[in-house]
């Protein structure tokens, strides 16, 4: 008898239990180790937006160790999350690309954007789209409503010609009334619009002013631009404004909502646009050791 039929009953018995223990082990692996497209944790919020509107995405795929945003438009991102915005109306596939080798994709339909039509159909008629009151150092954005296809700003602060596009972006050097001029070829006459341009506070202290009068001023400046969020105003211009001012570009510079509920400074003004109605009643600042940046918060709003 050899050694076969001999421990034939044994070696039945390991080949069982190593088939078993290989079939476990892959079941582990594929728990643990092996991912696929189901197992990306991303959003793309919302799903239907006109052109211009913000597009909100963010990413939490914990093993991911790259990653990158296609937008479907040209541009690309490898941040976690952040905001979009399409020049273009269409049908577009986001895609979130992890480690190069996991895609997810999220439709996105973007409509273009309704321009209100003069009553006098015969003759077509510019507007200037833009905000009445604007901060020193601040950017306005301008846009011209038009179909006319060559612009010439004059933001009336240089006396030259400062823009030639049809959405442009200017930041005034010193305050006061400005008439901002367009000239486009759809009319003979020019087109104007009236600004306010306020001063802007200058530094956390002031020379002149006591400590208190100088956080107070970064308190009311914070919650205006906070609450021009909440009204639906330009985000962007907003939003750049605080983190470059005040946040030292930290995105995620903690912010608390009422005693109670906690956000990050990106988050909560992603979120604050969309939330409609909504008041800011106060806003504290604090500060960090060299008095140049915040680093919390703390806000009280109501609707």
């Amino acid at each position: 008898m050899n050694y076969f039929q001999k421990n034939k009953k044994n070696i039945i018995i390991g080949v069982i239990a190593t088939l078993l223990i290989a079939a476990l082990v892959a079941l582990w692996l594929q728990k643990k180790v092996i991912h696929s497209a189901d197992d990306i944790v991303g959003v793309v919020y919302p799903s239907s937006l006109s052109v211009g509107d913000t597009l909100l995405f963010e990413d939490k795929t914990q093993f991911a160790k790259t990653k990158r945003w296609n937008f479907g438009d040209g541009t690309t991102s490898d941040k976690n999350s952040g905001i979009h915005f399409y020049n273009r109306p269409g049908y577009y596939q986001v895609s979130l690309i992890v480690d190069n080798k996991y895609t997810k994709s999220f439709p996105v339909m973007v409509a273009a954007r309704s321009l209100q039509k003069a009553k006098d159909t015969s003759k077509i008629k510019s507007t200037i789209e833009a905000p009445i009151q604007a901060m020193q150092n601040e950017n306005v954005q301008f846009r011209a409503v038009s179909e006319a296809k060559k612009f010439a700003w004059k933001f009336g602060e240089t006396g030259n010609i400062d823009s030639k596009d049809k959405l442009a972006i200017y930041a005034y050097k010193k305050p006061g009334d400005y008439l901002v001029t367009l000239y486009n070829e759809e009319t003979q006459e020019p087109i104007y619009h009236n600004i306010k341009i306020i001063p802007a506070y200058n530094s956390l202290a002031e020379d002149e002013v006591s400590v208190e009068d100088s956080y107070a001023k970064v308190d009311n400046d914070f919650k205006y631009h906070l609450q021009q969020i909440a009204n639906g105003n330009s985000f962007n211009m907003h939003y750049n404004y605080l983190l470059k001012t005040y946040l030292c570009n930290n995105e995620n510079t903690v912010v608390k909502v009422n005693d109670s509920k906690v956000n990050n400074f990106y988050m909560y003004c992603a979120g604050l646009q969309f939330d409609k109605n909504t008041v800011i009643q106060t806003v504290k600042v604090n500060l960090d050791d060299t008095q140049n940046c915040v680093t919390k918060v703390d806000i009280n709003q109501s609707k």
